[in-house]
């Protein structure tokens, strides 16, 4: 499975909006302007954010969004998840009858590759994205000696 665009955009937009929030609302058109992303796609994206319970709107002068949790306790998979769904490499078919040879791949391969990247995504949280974004800021920031 590949991560969709609605999964890439709203996990950018996401670590936009922590590392310049100040604990404020943020403004969807703010982030869109600073990430090049499309305002009326993340306005969607951000709707079922705000319904997985990731985000929460503020209405009225100086709204925007914040986050409806602390950075460190929203993990990469929760926030996948609620855009893309469970993370699965191969697409399970019901009723589908297999044999020695499929079931053994998809429990040695499969499942395993599974179990991997979805404990990827739980141990990284939106902290830790927003900590390595801050980082790479910093060293992007040309060093001037008088």
């Amino acid at each position: 499975m590949k991560i969709s665009t609605k999964g890439r955009y709203g996990l950018r937009a996401l670590v936009d909006m922590a590392a310049n929030s100040n604990g404020q609302p943020v403004s969807l058109t703010q982030t869109a302007s600073r990430q090049n992303l499309s305002l009326n796609y993340l306005e969607q994206v951000f709707g079922t954010l705000r319904k997985a319970g990731i985000v929460a709107s503020v209405k009225g002068a100086g709204g925007g969004y914040m986050l409806a949790k602390d950075i460190s306790e929203i993990t990469v998979k929760e926030i996948l998840e609620a855009l893309e769904g469970q993370f699965s490499i191969v697409n399970k078919i019901p009723d589908e009858c297999e044999d020695e040879v499929e079931a053994a791949i998809r429990e040695l391969v499969w499942d395993e590759i599974d179990r991997r990247v979805n404990e990827l995504f739980q141990e990284r949280t939106l902290g830790r994205l927003v900590e390595e974004y801050r980082e790479k800021q910093e060293q992007a920031v040309p060093m001037y000696y008088l």
